[in-house]
């Protein structure tokens, strides 16, 4: 980085879009002396780095305003003047945000920035109309009631952020996934709530509301009037926690089950055998072991059953209590009647319905083991700049705006710009790239990337929910938290399971003692079977934990999924389209052939070429402005420029109308192209993208530019289509060209000279054919197509992960990554029909078995303590089919 270069900010007003940022972007990098420039649509901002001896600040304002936006005077007179001095401490200004409802359009945003700004103590308002938020700094004194009272005046609504249509929080107290239907329904028939989805394998609630309707406190309360205890605000938890309580109980169970146990079943003769001293201490000690390690089954059976719902703690609390009640009144023959007793059964019921569950909860926080370690790349510390002088502080303290030093081997603890010295960062556990990234002034840095080497300051940017990291992790728990549509027939299942279950129990009771005729005790057991042995959870955790682990190994790869529901859906899809420029080239073309017509020199014609172009954000166009500036070219200021969106441009150059464009340019400006035609075709099979260039309806040569085709395509194209995929292709290009690129990497179809505006046509036209299709582009120019894609896949995003459009977004510019992607829906959703598979299986075999089926054959019953074994371990062995996945992660 040349030591004399200068850093500079300011605002630009006008931005509405991605395409907005290029052009600006793009705009400013033209101006020679300009090094580096970072435009923002959500500060309206722009960050310059340029050489003051070739150029000043003016010219580069001057540039922004002849593309049409607005640089307001104040924000440069700030940069001339210095700053302004002011009686608080930077530290005294508060920044907040408000959710802004109401807006309709860009004049609704400026209406209301503006009077909010000229409130008393508002130092600063900014409304961003895409995000439709409202910030401001403001002095100590300024209430946030009085910045929603005037907004509310202006015929807006304000609401505090907190106050967002979305609540993410944990939940405790669930025991199996009829918990969580149960939740869920509440909430989904709750006024003013949108959606709410609970997890019962993260134990996750995701709620989306009106704020106007209800509010967060609301939900809240709900979930706690259901029983259950919503966990908001605390750090995230792996399941360890949970995993150790549950250790705790078993521990504690097994030593108070060991002497219960080894009395009645060891003792010769049997129970009957026992004293009656004996059968007293037996029951004290199944007592409190009921009331303590067991009262959760109780507890959790109380709040659904009070919920008008069944859950599998109320069939285990039913067999409990019919074994301890029996029990009871055997030890006290005096007043009822004498009798075999199942304490031994009941301990022996906590003891394996325990050590299920503490296995289950370290299954779960295995399958969150992609996520967790995600979280812990996030720095502890950061060192910031204070008046000069080095501090030490959480990296949860660190402001908008705040100094950060680091050193080689420290990880950047925010989201920033570099303001001084130079470095090379690993940015491999943020995008998956192995190289690490040479970073310069000007250039921005992401929160949990590692100094490899050189000393930075880095000018924060943003910090804590709003950093890349954040940003991953909520898409990644969303996607977690989410339903696929696989799901709704285990939820369909799961609401008649319960009261299926005690139907069968009773009958199997009736029909074993009053029609067969067995003895009371015989029949009693075979009750109890049935009712701990069947297992709703297994069927809760089938889909849950296996879009936990496949989300999770997509994660590890830089592949994110939005959705749980994306998962399943990319497992069916059929054809595939791919955009050319920057998705199967490199989206960087460039002149390769500058043919003129006899009579004018190369130069010349690259000079009217480039000075058309120039005002162009293109990259073809940008690629004819930078070999002019290669070259030394003047580049001309030309009028009356207008684009013709998927042909080329007009305008005027030195007072005579210049066309550039392809051949339906030409013809629309009826420019015999003969005498060039034949250089135009030849480069055109060449695999070039060519222009023609005409001056006063005359052409006066073409141009070639070519885009490398990357080196993963044609690996990747051939991985997709044997996976059974149509592929094609859609590209504003002309067809020859079209043609040799899709030659080379394999693509099945074609679609060229196709305009932005017609492609989502192309996707319409495959799925009118019966395809599924899935579309992958750079989620910003075609975004339109999509969004109309079955499955739209944004490729190399890099780490603008949350203004994607895809459905599936790939941060590296890897499109073997399409085919990871759609290998891993597959693996995912053929692992959750097994899960269900296995669940349903368990439940169909055992149930009967357990209600005495095979007694006639075998002369044995199942014990109640084996049928809660076998019930305990369903849950566990469909969460470990879930963590079987991960043997695919190095396959992948």
């Amino acid at each position: 980085m040349e030591k004399n270069l200068r850093l500079e900010k300011f605002t630009v007003l006008g931005m509405t879009c991605e395409h907005c940022v290029k052009r600006v972007s793009q705009g400013i990098a033209s101006l020679p002396g300009v090094k580096k420039v970072d435009v923002s649509l959500e500060e309206k901002l722009v960050r310059v780095a340029f050489d003051p001896d070739q150029i000043s600040l003016d010219k580069i304002v001057e540039k922004v305003q002849s593309l049409d936006y607005q640089v307001p005077d104040h924000t440069i007179k700030e940069k001339e003047s210095g700053p302004e001095k002011v009686s608080l401490k930077k530290e005294e200004i508060k920044k907040k945000t408000f959710n802004i409802q109401g807006m309709t359009c860009a004049n609704c945003a400026r209406t209301i920035e503006k009077n909010v700004a000229k409130m008393d103590g508002v130092r600063k308002a900014v409304v961003n109309f895409a995000s439709e938020k409202l910030t401001v700094e403001v002095e100590p004194e300024v209430k946030d009631e009085e910045i929603i009272s005037l907004v509310n005046e202006l015929g807006y609504r304000a609401l505090q952020e907190t106050d967002s249509g979305k609540i993410q929080f944990k939940i405790e107290g669930m025991s199996c996934a009829n918990c969580a239907q149960t939740i869920e329904k509440k909430l989904n028939q709750t006024a003013g709530v949108k959606k709410a989805v609970i997890n019962f394998a993260n134990e996750k609630a995701t709620v989306e509301f009106d704020p106007a309707v209800i509010t967060k406190r609301k939900i809240l309360d709900i979930v706690r009037n259901l029983g259950y205890t919503p966990v908001i605000g605390e750090e995230r938890d792996d399941g360890t926690a949970i995993a150790k309580q549950e250790l705790a109980w078993l521990i504690f169970s097994v030593i108070a089950a060991i002497p219960v146990v080894w009395l009645e079943h060891f003792t010769p003769g049997g129970d009957m055998a026992l004293s009656q001293g004996i059968r007293y201490i037996l029951l004290v000690i199944t007592t409190v072991t009921l009331f303590t390690s067991g009262w959760t089954f109780y507890k959790g059976a109380y709040h659904s059953l009070k919920n008008k719902s069944a859950n599998m703690d109320v069939l285990v609390s039913m067999g409990l209590s019919a074994a301890y009640i029996y029990s009871v009144l055997t030890t006290f023959p005096q007043f009822f009647f004498r009798g075999h007793s199942f304490f031994a059964t009941v301990m022996e019921l906590i003891v394996f319905i325990r050590f299920g569950k503490f296995l289950e909860a370290r299954a779960k926080g295995r399958a969150s083991q992609a996520l967790k370690k995600l979280l812990e790349l996030q720095a502890d510390k950061a060192r910031i700049i204070v008046d000069g002088e080095e501090r030490m502080v959480a990296a949860s303290e660190v402001e908008v705006g705040d100094i950060v030093l680091v050193k080689p081997g420290e990880k950047i603890p925010v989201d920033g710009e570099i303001i001084e010295g130079h470095a090379s960062i690993d940015e491999s556990m943020v995008t998956g790239e192995s190289v690490p990234v040479e970073k310069e002034v000007g250039d921005p840095v992401m929160g949990a990337t590692i100094n490899r080497s050189g000393v930075i300051k880095v000018k924060t940017t943003k910090v804590g929910k709003d950093t890349v990291l954040s940003q991953i992790i909520q898409m990644v728990e969303e996607a977690q938290g989410d339903k696929p549509p696989i799901q709704r027939f285990a939820d369909l299942v799961s609401n008649y399971f319960v009261p299926s279950v005690v139907v069968i129990a009773l009958t199997s009771f009736i029909v074993w003692k009053f029609i067969v005729g067995m003895p009371f005790v015989f029949a009693f057991t075979a009750m109890i079977a049935v009712l701990v042995i069947a297992c709703p959870c297994a069927l809760g955790l089938a889909t849950p934990t296996a879009v936990m682990v496949g989300s999770g190994i997509g994660l590890d790869r830089g592949i994110l999924f939005k959705s749980a529901a994306v998962l399943e859906h990319i497992a069916g899809l059929e054809a595939i389209g791919f955009d050319k420029t920057g998705t199967i080239t490199k989206g960087s073309p460039e002149v390769t052939d500058v043919i003129p017509i006899e009579g004018l020199s190369q130069e010349e014609l690259l000079k009217i070429a480039a000075s058309g172009e120039n005002p162009s954000t293109h990259p073809l166009a940008q690629a004819v402005v930078e070999k002019a500036k290669e070259q030394g070219i003047e580049i001309v200021e030309v009028t009356n420029y207008e684009e013709k969106s998927g042909h080329g441009i007009i305008c005027e150059f030195e007072g005579k109308t210049l066309h550039i464009g392809n051949i339906k340019l030409m013809r629309f400006a009826n420019v015999d192209v003969t005498p060039i035609e034949k250089e135009f075709n030849k480069l055109a099979q060449e695999g070039k993208t060519t222009m023609y260039i005409a001056l006063d309806g005359q052409v006066i040569g073409v141009i070639g530019l070519f885009d490398v085709i990357k080196e993963s395509s044609k690996e990747a194209i051939r991985a997709i289509q044997e996976l059974g995929l149509k592929t094609f292709m859609i590209t504003g290009d002309n067809e020859k060209v079209a043609q040799v690129v899709a030659r080379e990497v394999g693509i099945d179809e074609v679609m060229a000279e196709v305009l932005p505006e017609d492609k989502i046509n192309a996707v319409k036209e495959y799925q009118r054919r019966g395809y599924k299709v899935g579309m992958v582009g750079d989620g910003i120019n075609d975004a339109p197509a999509l969004a109309q894609a079955d499955i739209g896949i944004a490729i190399g995003s890099g780490t603008d992960v949350a203004k994607e459009t895809g459905d599936v977004i790939l941060v590296k510019n890897d499109l073997k990554d399409v085919e990871r992607a759609i290998r891993l829906g597959r693996k995912t959703l053929s692992r959750i029909k097994l899960n269900l598979f296995w669940a349903l299986i368990y439940n169909t075999l055992g149930i009967p078995v357990a209600a005495g089926v095979l007694y006639p054959i075998t002369g044995q019953l199942l014990p109640p303590q084996w049928a809660g074994l076998a019930m305990a371990l369903s849950s566990v062995s469909v969460v470990t089919s879930s963590l079987l996945l991960n043997r695919y992660r190095k396959k992948l």
